[in-house]
């Protein structure tokens, strides 16, 4: 239910700001000097599980999660606590998030930072790096498989990394089949929201080893972590239970301990 609101939203966005700013003037604002900090290169460092560290306000599911949401605030707690990147939420309605939240928070860290929202046209790639993300999010279930090899490669060419997100066997197939080498599994079900993290274990073995692995959603303890690293895990993706806590410093270190 909440996937096929989600999409119906974003059609319509994607739609009223191809209006605002034309593909063409988009393109022609992006910066081509801007290096891009490298995301795969940070969340694949050996010898640990490398944490990705989401700001996200609110979602479809839960409502508002931080009511004290100060997105420069928590980037510059994340970086200081050893993240290895950030993953803004950028989606607007259900989310609460904004695409400017991507340059404020690229300007008070030198972290990598990823575009998390449901990308679901070329437009919004040109978007991601005209606000300047290192990295973005493609979920395999909303994309058939011309539209994810398509946008992955224009990432590519863009100059930056692709976080290719799947939930199933078949997502998996899908995205393997691609030149995609970051897979995020998603242990949240985006049709029912509702989180398994043994999706993780079911999926990690099928991907190959040459690729950067990360587990997304459901993370709350530090047991959780270890056992995702156990896995094989590059990399956790946490959000909530960052959001949620009253002290996000005490809550990292919680999760990051033994790694």
């Amino acid at each position: 239910m909440f996937l096929s609101e989600i999409l119906k939203e974003k059609r319509h966005e994607v739609q009223q700001r191809k209006i605002s700013l034309p593909l063409k003037e988009l393109k022609a604002q992006i910066d081509c000097n801007l290096v891009c900090r490298k995301f795969g290169a940070h969340i694949s460092k050996n010898h640990t599980i490398n944490v990705i560290a989401e700001i996200k306000k609110a979602s479809p599911s839960r409502g508002l999660i931080r009511e004290n949401f100060n997105p420069v605030e928590i980037a510059g707690t994340y970086q200081s606590e050893g993240a290895a990147a950030i993953s803004v939420l950028t989606e607007t309605k259900f989310f609460q998030g904004s695409l400017d939240y991507i340059k404020e928070v690229r300007q008070v860290t030198n972290l990598p930072v990823l575009r998390k929202d449901f990308i679901i046209d070329e437009y919004q790639v040109y978007e991601s790096a005209f606000y300047q993300a290192d990295a973005f999010l493609l979920i395999a279930d909303i994309l058939s498989e011309e539209e994810l090899t398509g946008f992955l490669c224009l990432g590519h060419e863009l100059g930056m990394d692709v976080l290719v997100e799947v939930h199933t066997e078949e997502d998996l197939e899908k995205a393997l089949k691609t030149e995609a080498n970051i897979i995020g599994i998603n242990n949240r079900n985006l049709t029912t929201f509702k989180v398994d993290i043994e999706t993780t274990q079911r999926l990690i073995s099928q991907i190959p080893k040459d690729k950067i692995k990360v587990s997304e959603s459901g993370i709350n303890t530090s047991d959780q972590v270890l056992f995702l690293k156990s896995l094989g895990v590059n990399a956790v993706l946490i959000g909530e239970a960052f959001m949620k806590s009253d002290d996000i410093q005490a809550k990292m270190r919680e999760l990051m301990q033994g790694l």
